[in-house]
């Protein structure tokens, strides 16, 4: 089993991430089973327990299940013949990358427990009586030398928690006290997760082992979340490709019109769930849908789809003609606005490929200087602003994976703009070209976007304008998990033997501590004043990363009406 990035858990693919999936996804099949309609999930303090109330893993075979490969229980089961995987890896990779590991089954009023470190059994207690429900408790905590200073973001965990009840309808999660439960499926995902003011109401729409739920927004781009057997498949696939080309395919048919299929697509928030038969994954980590058939021998998953699409939504739109008129409405807009930039896209692509030729903002990183090669999860940019800041970066950074992209001055507030704007505003049109995002995501060149501006006024506003950017222009950016901010110390405190980087003002009253009586005390006071040989100690192995985050409280319009409007009162 491939768990991805080690990472502290700033990324949402971070693999002490995996690790939980790997332990919740053996309860979620006891629940598809039929056995178990909760799961009860707690983590404190970097432990993580998960606890099922299904059949129980057999007592005789406890440790085995946990330590050895192809002891699972999907072999020649149908049951599990639309599983993610059959291999019987996950808890067994769990165990070896947890520096304690714990599982106690419950089964038919009796009990077994056992304790792992590094996958080496620990304690393997004799089975005794028990009162408890059936089911299985797994307890894990990440290998600290492997997970350096790892840390849950709670938020990633509850979106996580979310899928799993927006696909198994009538399961009950329980995290640190809080419950997920969700009677709508993919519906519920949609009206939780947007975050922009809907042009009609969503349409949810299923059949046998597919699930789609879309509608459109006043936001640009598009965004979708696809799944395949529950697996959240980020990179899409074959399933959101069919998906895609389903849409568009439908609605030209049913209004008989050759629209352009990015007007058709433009501002959509959509949902795709399918269950296939030994599906095949391109990555490791199983982000991405690599299968061309629904089964074996069987039919092709975009015919499949396509067929689905074309009959389902062709009797929703005649069965709702307010829902239909909505989203011509929508794609007549947008086909009025992308003839209205169509000139100035070609003279703005043209300025940006000659300001890249003569490497005027842009310094590169390796893998992307001959190629455009992508490589999310390894690449990164820094956006930055000021020559000094930007000069201390380029000099730093890691050359193969990290780039700089350097702002002169402060962005325009593009709120309320339209995308024209992204054109006619040189930072804007390189920075688009730079992180090639001009027609979604799908080639996006870097796995991090970090904006890495000063820590006072000045850069808390360059901050705010390049997140409204994002926000008015490319949002799935931020919802898929690829902005973050770039923390720097505050403070540096040395003495002759030892230096202490500080990132808050208790952190620098601990190295004070520390060090002793009259330790140098140095206060920073922006990334112009950090050397070189410094900065490569905040952008390397211990970089720390905040990940810019949508609440799903506002809808994003509201939000920058608040923070970057007119009216500020």
């Amino acid at each position: 089993m491939y768990i991805g990035k080690l990472g502290d858990g700033s990324s949402k693919d971070d693999g002490i991430y995996v690790l939980l999936k790997e332990v919740i996804d053996n309860s979620i099949d006891e629940h598809v089973m039929g056995y178990g309609k909760t799961i009860e999930v707690k983590i404190e303090n970097g432990t993580v327990s998960v606890r099922d109330f299904g059949r129980g893993i057999p007592l005789g075979k406890v440790v085995e299940c946990v330590s050895k490969i192809n002891t699972g229980g999907k072999y020649d089961s149908k049951a599990f013949q639309k599983s993610v995987g059959l291999n019987g890896v996950g808890t067994k990779a769990v165990n070896a990358l947890s520096g304690e590991f714990i599982v106690q089954s419950f089964r038919d009023g009796r009990t077994k427990y056992a304790s792992f470190s590094k996958g080496n059994l620990v304690k393997d207690e004799r089975e005794k009586s028990s009162t408890e429900k059936n089911g299985t408790i797994m307890s894990l905590v990440p290998d600290v030398t492997i997970f350096r200073n790892f840390k849950y973001n709670p938020e990633y965990v509850s979106a996580m928690l979310w899928n799993y009840v927006y696909l198994n309808k009538g399961l009950t999660i329980e995290y640190n006290g809080e419950k997920f439960f969700s009677e709508n499926g993919l519906k519920d995902l949609l009206e939780n997760n947007l975050t922009d003011e809907l042009l009609y109401p969503i349409v949810h729409i299923h059949g046998d082992d597919i699930e789609v739920a879309f509608t459109h927004t006043t936001s640009y781009g598009e965004d979708y979340f696809s799944f395949v057997n529950g697996q959240h498949t980020t990179q899409g696939g074959t399933h959101q490709a069919a998906f895609r080309e389903a849409i568009v395919k439908t609605i030209r048919e049913f209004f008989k019109k050759d629209f352009d299929p990015s007007d058709v697509r433009t501002s959509i928030t959509a949902a795709i769930s399918v269950r296939v038969q030994e599906p095949v994954f391109e990555s490791q980590t199983k982000t991405k849908l690599g299968s061309l058939t629904r089964e074996p021998n069987g039919l092709a998953i975009r015919t499949w789809i396509n067929d689905f699409i074309k009959t389902a939504l062709d009797n929703y739109l005649h069965k709702h003609p307010e829902v239909a008129k909505a989203l011509e409405l929508k794609i007549q807009q947008s086909e009025r606005e992308r003839k209205e930039i169509a000139g100035i896209k070609k003279l703005a692509n043209e300025r940006a490929k000659k300001a890249n030729l003569h490497n005027r903002k842009l310094r590169d990183c390796r893998v992307h200087l001959n190629t455009r090669h992508i490589d999310r999860d390894e690449s990164t940019i820094f956006i930055t602003e000021g020559d000094s800041a930007s000069g201390s970066i380029t000099k730093a950074r890691d050359i193969n994976l990290q780039a700089v992209f350097s702002l002169k001055g402060k962005p325009l507030n593009c709120f309320s703009m339209t995308k024209k704007v992204v054109y006619e505003n040189e930072e804007f049109n390189l920075l688009q070209n730079a992180l090639n995002i001009e027609d979604g995501l799908d080639e996006l060149r870097y796995g991090k976007i970090v904006i890495a501006t000063d820590a006072d006024v000045d850069g808390m506003h360059i901050r705010l304008l390049l997140m409204t950017f994002f926000l008015q222009f490319f949002p799935e950016l931020i919802r898929s998990g690829h902005v973050y901010i770039l923390q720097t110390p505050l403070f540096r405190v040395r003495n002759k033997k030892e230096t202490i980087y500080c990132y808050s003002d208790q952190e620098r009253k601990r190295a004070i501590e520390k060090l002793g009586p009259k330790p140098e005390i140095t206060r920073f006071k922006g990334l112009g004043e950090i050397s070189p040989d410094e900065f490569s100690h905040f952008i390397g192995k211990n970089i720390r990363l905040e990940p810019v985050m949508l609440s799903q409280e506002e809808t994003i319009h509201h939000l920058l009406e608040y923070y970057m409007g007119k009216k500020l009162s």
